[in-house]
């Protein structure tokens, strides 16, 4: 149900590291309000609903039932995040899903359908879209300030210690994860690289479990191919010691830019414009980088992407990211674990 005043009541579903991001977030967007949390875990729900607000519970139906909840942030382990949302959206709530939406693009097929077939939101949390430096690549490339572009490539080479795996059931588990570096600490440069430059047409790809003792990669090295004629490589890691900053490099015939966790460090183009003294000088620092540390990001951009979402409900718009885009990030992912596995060059639909 959309309604008609403009204050939203909020349910978190799954009380772990990444929702107490979404409270935040929540509880800093004007007309959003936490109303519930849910965790199997009675206790966890508990003690995250002392912290952050809201009324705890380890029933999801009862949640799911509340007349004063609007909208449903799911942030389970990946492979249930279909199975929640699907149940949200039946339930007429619009949903915030945590990334990537499912960890196959089967599964992400059924949770457009049921958003389309009930007409509510489905939102995926690709935050790092928000964020200035972003917004000033994917201008210029729309624009034509890199000519015909040559290179773009992402490197995600972070550092992940024993301890983040071994204190979870999920993160080092295919049938829970999905994947490993690519799939849930790369996947953000993943979908800025596709959101920049499109689709690529092929990949070519080598991952590895080289440091750590787990059942999906820690390490990877992807070859792209774009309908341009441009090439680019994506490098996703955790076993890179101490853990480097996300950088996306875009180069082309008129112009070189790299966005590093989240600002403009490189900016130089053959037609110099005014307004390119503003995007390499002022930028407003990112708060937060996950490096090394996943607790360590903010949610500032979190706090953007709930604002939108809030936007879009009482107007009756459709959300900045939309789902269709969050289904090609877990293609390309999907197509990369296919050339690894295979050992040849994937093309993709």
């Amino acid at each position: 149900m959309t309604p008609h005043n403009t204050e939203l009541g909020f349910a978190i579903v799954g009380a772990g590291s990444i929702a107490r991001i979404h409270a935040s977030a929540i509880a800093a967007t004007p007309g959003a309000t936490l109303q519930a949390v849910h965790d199997c875990a009675a206790a966890k729900a508990r003690a995250f609903a002392a912290e952050f607000g809201g009324e705890p519970s380890d029933n999801l139906e009862e949640v799911l039932a509340r007349h004063d909840v609007d909208v449903v942030c799911v942030t389970v382990p990946n492979s249930l995040h279909g199975e929640i949302t699907l149940q949200a959206l039946r339930a007429g709530k619009h949903v915030v899903c945590e990334k990537p939406l499912e960890i196959t693009t089967a599964r992400i097929d059924e949770m457009i359908a049921a958003a389309e077939q009930s007409g509510r939101i489905l939102a995926p949390v690709f935050q790092l879209r928000f964020q200035a430096g972003a917004g000033y690549l994917k201008q210029a490339v729309v624009s034509g300030r890199f000519g015909r572009l040559s290179l773009c490539s992402a490197y995600v080479k972070w550092w992940r210690d024993s301890s983040y795996y071994t204190g979870s059931s999920w993160r080092g588990s295919t049938e829970l994860n999905g994947g490993g570096a690519l799939m849930n600490q790369a996947i953000h440069a993943v979908d800025l690289l596709q959101w920049f430059v499109g689709m690529p047409v092929a990949v070519s790809a080598q991952t590895r479990t080289r440091i750590h003792p787990i059942h999906v990669e820690d390490t990877a090295a992807v070859v792209l191919e774009f309908a341009s004629g441009a090439i680019g490589v994506i490098e996703a890691a955790t076993s890179c010691f101490p853990g480097m900053q996300q950088r996306i490099e875009l180069s082309g015939e008129k112009g070189t830019a790299v966005l590093e966790n989240g600002r403009i460090v490189t900016w130089q183009f053959a037609d110099a414009r005014p307004e390119d003294y503003v995007i390499r000088r002022r930028q407003e620092p990112v708060a937060g980088s996950g490096a090394s540390d996943p607790a360590a990001i903010g949610f500032a951009c979190h706090r953007l992407l709930i604002e939108d979402v809030v936007k879009c409900i009482i107007e009756g718009t459709p959300p900045l990211i939309s789902c269709h885009e969050a289904r090609n990030v877990v293609a390309i992912v999907e197509a990369i674990y296919r050339s690894s596995a295979t050992q040849t060059r994937v093309v993709l639909a």
